[in-house]
């Protein structure tokens, strides 16, 4: 029986009458985003229509998740809203804290020792508060959503900006920060402003060497890192129906890279094979009385331009691999193309690594189309130029590869199997000789490839592909390898060529597995203690952020004018800063040290108004902060893209940061600062960003007018004494002001407001 199944049935059972209801109040057929969208609203039975990329709506979502990394923050501020038990189903998964070094075995053991004390907390708190609690190594937390609670046409949320990988399984399932998290576990209604639709009509079938994976890399390609902002992304079509769940998991997963709030299929066969696969045929009795609820009404299907936003086509039968990157994932070439591509930019052609796994792309059909080829090297007797590595998606996926013989086979080509949990994907990965800097090729299957991402090395250009393109590519050792029509010398000295890969969608002996690493939580956790030592160097209680004081910021300092893309990764890094997520204080020491300061084109160093003298930002910033000195921080376009990590938006808040002003934002980043009380600020004219100098002082001159839809005014003192008068623009409705003039979000849900 599938996990909270009671709450799945009462679900569908109130979908069909909310979606008649919101059809008669639209006056025309329903996308599958509108149905699940409007039999979520946090009122119950439609009462409006709502206008998209406008109205901000109040919704009631079924589940939260919540990885490792992301949970500690979240968690201590759901301990600081005073609540005894969370609201909704909630899970938290151990699958960050994991560095990928010498194998499965040594490093989960390591991991269990070296973050021992967040570990605990997690699972004592989860204990305490009824959260679902899957131990480190049972898994990455999308593949285990995806095996264990996903269902079709429900809405769920999860601090991490790959909660998307849901819509695999048919359901809206959005990132968010920590403190939206919050309010949803705190029984409160979750608000989103009612996103634009983008269609993609797949038409056609997936064969030989192209994957799902090339699907999202071809349409990032097209709508670039930021096309999808405020928009669901709904696939649909003949080409949709004819590949697998977790094949459309991969596709929904990667979304998170082009921006989208989201994206999701309509429910198909290919779902209730996966359904019914991994023990859940009570949900496929559940879904199939309600079927029709659960895609699109036939006449949008049949008519998308009149129904969605945008729409894109893309042929499956014609579309070939595509290898995204470096350093960016939107950047796509097509696998014919790279050797003319890779020439014209210097790129390094050797690989030196093929890495598969990380939730987009570790599923068990995944692991089997990349065997295949691994196989083939073998009776080929080729020997692979580079190394290899994978991460299996979950423990129930390491369990059955392994009784199936597919551990093996890629053992017998030297890969080294990692902890099931991300690994390399979010910079855990302890690569040797990465610290030489050196410039060199990596080939992988996971979501992102910034720089400096996986191993710390901002000379390695990280390419995105499918993890049968990955064995190719490793086994080659050569990026411009085309494995359609490219040959290889065999040890032999012969010229041999590998076929097109083949992989079972599902273990034809079924799923199997020992322990799958989940803990129930207490019946009632009312007596079970939360400790966190005053003295650790990990975990650290939150303290309320100060409430707005009613007066305009005066005499604010520029802390950083960041040049070019700023994602979260260049805010707040991950890799070795991980272990500091649940402390807020030790955390900051990487605030913004990524981003490139556009007066100097170096990372890390900012001028410190008070000496006059260069320094490291966060310990600029903290100078202003003992001064009681207020600051700004400029950005430029997308500011924020990338992983849902609040860390980023409560980093400055904590060492005094006032406010953020960019040329635009990415959604999750923008809400979070908005939650944590910072002023969220676009330039009405982004050729303004070009007037902001280094030595600025800065003062708004109508804060306290502060309303939806009204611009505020700041002034820019130059060191010469002249002024620039800025506009700026936001996005902040009446209630979000409310979060500003308290301080924060969380400090009204503690007030009890």
């Amino acid at each position: 029986m599938a996990f909270d199944i009671e709450m799945i049935r009462k679900v569908y059972e109130n979908i069909p009458a909310r979606v008649d209801k919101a059809r008669e109040l639209v006056g025309r057929p329903l996308t599958l985003s509108e149905k699940i969208l409007y039999s979520h609203l946090w009122e119950g039975t439609p009462t409006q229509k709502f206008e998209r990329a406008k109205d901000y709506v109040d919704f009631a979502p079924d589940r939260v998740a919540c990885q490792d990394a992301t949970a500690q923050m979240a968690l201590l501020q759901f301990m600081h809203a005073g609540k005894d038990k969370v609201a909704v189903p909630t899970t938290v998964h151990c699958d960050h804290l994991i560095q990928a070094k010498v194998g499965a075995e040594k490093d989960l053991a390591v991991a269990n020792s070296q973050s021992k004390e967040v570990f605990d907390f997690l699972s004592s708190v989860s204990n305490k508060y009824g959260i679902g609690f899957w131990k480190p190594g049972a898994g990455i937390i999308h593949q285990i959503v995806l095996e264990n609670y996903a269902f079709p046409g429900g809405m769920m949320i999860g601090t991490d900006s790959h909660t998307v990988n849901a819509g695999g399984l048919g359901m809206l399932a959005i990132g968010v920060g920590g403190a939206d998290a919050v309010d949803v576990m705190s029984g409160m209604a979750w608000e989103l402003k009612f996103p634009k639709l983008i269609g993609v009509k797949l038409t056609g079938k997936l064969n030989g060497w192209t994957a799902p994976k090339d699907v999202i890399l071809r349409v990032a390609d097209i709508l670039t890192v930021k096309g999808g902002t405020g928009a669901i992304v709904e696939y649909f079509g003949e080409g949709a129906t004819s590949m697998s769940c977790t094949g459309k998991g991969t596709i929904c997963n990667m979304g998170a890279e082009i921006g989208a709030t989201t994206s999701t299929f309509g429910y198909d066969d290919s779902m209730r094979r996966y359904l019914n696969a991994t023990g859940r045929a009570d949900v496929v009795e559940a879904a199939d009385k309600i079927a029709d609820y659960l895609t699109a009404d036939t006449e949008v299907y049949a008519n998308p331009d009149q129904y969605f936003d945008q729409l894109i086509e893309i042929n499956l039968s014609e579309l070939e691999p595509y290898i995204n990157g470096p350093f960016t994932p939107d950047r796509g070439t097509p696998v014919s193309k790279m050797k003319e591509e890779a020439a014209k930019n210097d790129w390094p052609v050797k690989v030196e690594w093929g890495l598969i796994g990380s939730c987009t792309n570790s599923s068990y059909e995944d692991m089997s189309r990349a065997v295949s080829i691994v196989n083939q090297a073998v009776a080929l007797g080729i020997t692979p130029k580079a190394e290899f590595g994978i991460n299996p998606g979950s423990e129930q996926i390491r369990y059955t590869i392994e009784r199936d013989g597919i551990i093996e086979a890629f053992e017998k080509m030297g890969t080294k199997v990692f902890t099931n949990a991300c690994g390399p994907c979010i910079g855990q990965w302890d690569r040797e000789g990465a610290d030489k800097g050196e410039k060199n090729t990596i080939v992988h299957s996971f979501n992102r490839n910034f720089s400096k991402r996986a191993d710390g090395n901002p000379n390695t250009h990280a390419f995105v592909t499918s993890p049968e393109m990955v064995a190719a590519l490793a086994i080659s050792g050569r990026l411009d390898f085309n494995p359609i029509t490219d040959t290889l010398i065999n040890d032999n000295g012969e010229e041999v060529m590998f076929k097109p890969p083949y992989g079972d969608e599902l273990p034809t002996k079924g799923f199997d597995v020992e322990d799958p690493g989940y803990q129930a939580p207490a019946a009632d956790g009312s007596n079970i203690q939360v400790v966190v030592s005053p003295d650790s160097q990990r975990l650290e209680l939150l303290l309320p952020f100060p409430a707005w004081d009613g007066k305009n910021i005066t005499g604010a300092k520029l802390l950083i004018k960041a040049f070019g893309k700023c994602t979260t990764d260049h805010i707040s890094m991950a890799g070795p800063w991980l272990r500091f997520r649940g402390h807020l204080d030790n955390i900051s020491n990487n605030m913004l040290i990524g981003a490139e300061n556009a007066f100097n084109n170096k990372t890390n160093t900012v001028k410190n108004q008070l000496t006059g003298e260069y320094g490291e930002v966060p310990a600029v910033q903290r100078a202003y902060k003992a001064a009681g000195i207020p600051t700004i921080v400029v950005g430029d376009q997308n500011y924020g893209e990338g992983s849902s990590r609040e860390h980023a938006a409560m980093e400055p808040r904590h060492l005094g940061v006032k406010a953020v002003l960019v040329k635009s934002f990415a959604r999750i980043h923008e809400t979070n600062l908005k939650k944590q009380g910072m002023l969220a600020l676009t330039f009405v004219n982004e050729a303004d960003y070009d007037k902001i100098q280094e030595d600025d002082t800065i003062n708004f001159l109508d804060l306290t007018d502060f309303a939806p839809g009204k611009q505020l005014t700041l002034e820019f003192v130059h060191a010469d004494g002249s002024k620039d008068i800025i506009m700026a623009n936001h996005t902040y409705n009446e209630s979000q002001i409310d979060w500003f003039k308290a301080g924060s979000a969380l400090n009204l849900i503690a007030a009890g407001k």
